[in-house]
């Protein structure tokens, strides 16, 4: 399963149109205050921090880059063209490699997997923006890229951002101007309920082995000036050995 054709053309069309500067896009943080922290608690638990990287819905390739200056082997991964020219134009030294990848279509994940082996994945806030019927089958192809000893960093929003987002939206003066774009290509962040979570993992055989909460940073700021930042999760995934 592959997946939908207008999450797709969603994604396609918002990185066409984002800017190219560091910051431009709502979640686009300093991996200071976003990668550097999700390591913290991601690092520790590996069984082999020395299998490939896959940073998967890599985007514009802010956190992947990096990911790149810790790991030995780190691949962006990302559903949208438009957002692996992003990657590539901001790594003009190829820190990473930069991948087109479908993860919803198992094929396709099997494939990477039978070139890199067993991987380790970082994946942050792309199951809620997912459409509902292609969720499971995401699931399924980190599945197949972790293999046996892989492991899955998953940060995704928690209910409670659903509120925050919803009173952003509904401001008088408009959402901020970094999210407006995402509600205007129909992308709908904040989606998933946090008890799914599990459930799809472990319905792709995968056990969560640590989990916690940590905010999701954004690069935008309310009015009296302090920085947003959404409530999310964050799981590590992997099979038990």
């Amino acid at each position: 399963m592959s997946v939908t054709s207008r999450y797709r053309a969603a994604w396609e069309g918002f990185w066409r149109e984002a800017p190219g500067e560091t910051g431009a896009v709502f979640w686009d943080a300093d991996p200071a205050v976003t990668a550097a922290r999700h390591l913290a608690f991601f690092e520790p638990r590996l069984l082999d921090p020395g299998l490939p990287l896959v940073d998967l819905g890599c985007g514009n390739g802010t956190q992947t880059r990096f990911l790149a200056d810790r790991f030995p082997h780190v691949i962006g991964a990302d559903l949208a063209v438009a957002a692996l020219d992003h990657a590539r134009r901001a790594d003009p030294a190829g820190q990473a490699a930069y991948r087109l990848l479908d993860a919803a279509e198992r094929d396709e994940a099997e494939l990477l997997h039978a070139e890199l082996g067993d991987a380790n994945v970082y994946m942050r806030g792309v199951l809620h923006s997912c459409e509902p019927g292609d969720r499971q089958a995401l699931a399924d192809g980190i599945a197949a890229l972790l293999g046996e000893r892989g492991r899955a960093f998953l940060v995704e929003l928690s209910e409670a951002a659903r509120p925050v987002l919803g009173g952003l939206a509904q401001s008088p003066d408009g959402p901020p101007p970094k999210l407006a774009p995402v509600f205007r290509h129909g992308i709908a962040p904040g989606e998933v309920a946090d008890a799914a979570v599990p459930v799809y993992l472990a319905a792709a055989g995968l056990t969560v082995l640590a989990s916690g909460e940590l905010p999701l940073t954004t690069t935008e700021f309310a009015s009296d000036g302090t920085r947003i930042e959404l409530p999310s999760k964050w799981v590590l995934a992997g099979r038990e050995v």
